[in-house]
Formats: structure tokens, C-alpha cells, sequence
């Protein structure tokens, strides 16, 4: 297999919904154990820093959110329901706090089970707790282009916007904005 390139760090360092767009269609790598398990970015939500009332940081800089607050390209991970790691890409300046939750994966290798929602991304992708703060530019989790992306053959993603998911305790104003993103008509979207 052609070796893909790895997104950059200024890829990260960048207005987080023009990253948004941009990482769908891009793969997500997790070298797990001599395993080399990769899905296609199909689904994602932008959380716009501690303003953003649905975002972790807006609660402050917390041990849990420490990482948000750090540089770019960078791993948020956290548990929800005691039971589901979910994995978001830091982004924009450190200290900004803004990071893109990955929802939804389009199977490419050695992912197990279904990878529409993000809990189940990561449990299809063997990613946990242990790789929070991973530098996003190392060799064990990370993000790269998709092998056609010097093809002359590209296909144009046509990209949904809808509000994001379970965020009704941000109050309406965030809970309604459009930062909810996904590749049209891509059988792996997630189902809300």
C-alpha cells in the first residue's frame, strides 16, 4: 500500500469549522499492536472553544479538558455513559480550546464492528483513555490524506450541515447552530 502523508500541524492550526470541512474524507490511523486499522472521516461536529456552551471548555480548564487548551493536532478522549471513549482533534491556536468530535468512520482496514456514532468509532477502532493527548503527527493514532488525494480522478464530498447531537443542555442558541458535518448520501453517517 502507497504510504499516505500525514496531515500537518498547520492543517490543525486553522478556524475549527474550516477544519471540520476539510478532515471529512481524510482517514484516521491507529497503529494498534502491529495492527494497522483505518476508517474514512465521514461524520463530525465542531466544538468552537469555552463560548461554546455545548463544548467541555466551557466549563474551564479542567484536568479533563487540559488537552483541549494545549496545541494543535492533538487528542481530546474522553468516557461518556461509563462505557464509550469518544475522540476529538484539537484545533486553532493553544489556549483557544476548540476541537472536532469524529462521529462516524467509513470502514477502510481492520476496524471491528459498526463505526456509525462516535463511541462506536472507537471501539471499531481499538482507541481508549491511554491515547489521550496523543500528538496527532506521531506514528500510533493519526491523520492523513486518502490515497487519491493526488489522483486526477478526485470526487468532490458534498457536505451536509445539521445540528449536533445531544446538546440540548447548551441552551438553544448552541444547541440549534449548524456544526454538525457530513459526507452526503455516505451509508456510514451516523442515524440522528
Amino acid at each position: 500500500m502507497q504510504k499516505l502523508r500525514k496531515l500537518p500541524r498547520s492543517f490543525y492550526d486553522r478556524d475549527t469549522i474550516e477544519v471540520a470541512h476539510d478532515i471529512l474524507g481524510k482517514y484516521l490511523i491507529h497503529q494498534d499492536n502491529g495492527i494497522e486499522r483505518i476508517g474514512r472521516i465521514v461524520e463530525v461536529e465542531a466544538y468552537l472553544g469555552p463560548h461554546d456552551l455545548a463544548a467541555h471548555a466551557s466549563k474551564g480548564l479542567t484536568p479533563r479538558t487540559k488537552v483541549m487548551f494545549g496545541p494543535p493536532g492533538h487528542a481530546y478522549i474522553y468516557l461518556i455513559y461509563g462505557m464509550y471513549y469518544c475522540l476529538n482533534v484539537v484545533t486553532q491556536e493553544e489556549g483557544h480550546a476548540s476541537a472536532i468530535l469524529l462521529r462516524a468512520l467509513e470502514p477502510i482496514q481492520n476496524t471491528e464492528g459498526k463505526t456509525q456514532g462516535p463511541g462506536l468509532l472507537c471501539k471499531a477502532m481499538h482507541i481508549d483513555k491511554t491515547l489521550y493527548g496523543e500528538d496527532l503527527l506521531g506514528d500510533t493514532l493519526y491523520l492523513t490524506y486518502p490515497k487519491s488525494a493526488h489522483s486526477k480522478d478526485k470526487t468532490a464530498i458534498v457536505i451536509v450541515s445539521r445540528p449536533r447531537v445531544g446538546v440540548d443542555y447548551a441552551g438553544e442558541e448552541w444547541a440549534k447552530k449548524l456544526l454538525r458535518f457530513y459526507i452526503k448520501d455516505n451509508p456510514y453517517v451516523s442515524k440522528k
